[in-house]
């Protein structure tokens, strides 16, 4: 497990040419990691038919809505593999 809770995240920004779970409206965002859910085998692989697939760490995410998009006092929480995040600087929004 790299990253603890209340570490600050930035999804990649990355738009692979392949299959992935990083949702497009988080890309490039930063959030702080709410908990750590667990090893999952990394869907992308599954879908390029790599055998066996990385397994990760998945990490329950958490970004303000209006950094999603403008909008909204609340929190959106999503699931992300370990190689879809990098630690960002805390003071960052």
């Amino acid at each position: 497990m790299r990253f603890a809770p209340g570490t600050s995240v930035r999804a990649r920004a990355q738009d692979p040419d392949h299959h992935t779970r990083v949702p497009l409206y988080v890309r490039g965002h930063v959030g702080e990691v709410v908990e750590a859910e667990g090893e999952w085998p990394l869907p992308d692989d599954r879908a390029r038919g790599i055998t066996p697939p990385r397994v990760e760490t998945v990490y329950a995410v958490r970004f303000p809505a209006d950094d999603l998009w403008g909008a909204g006092s609340h929190m959106v929480t999503v699931d992300l593999w370990e190689s879809y995040l990098e630690e960002a600087p805390s003071h960052e929004p």
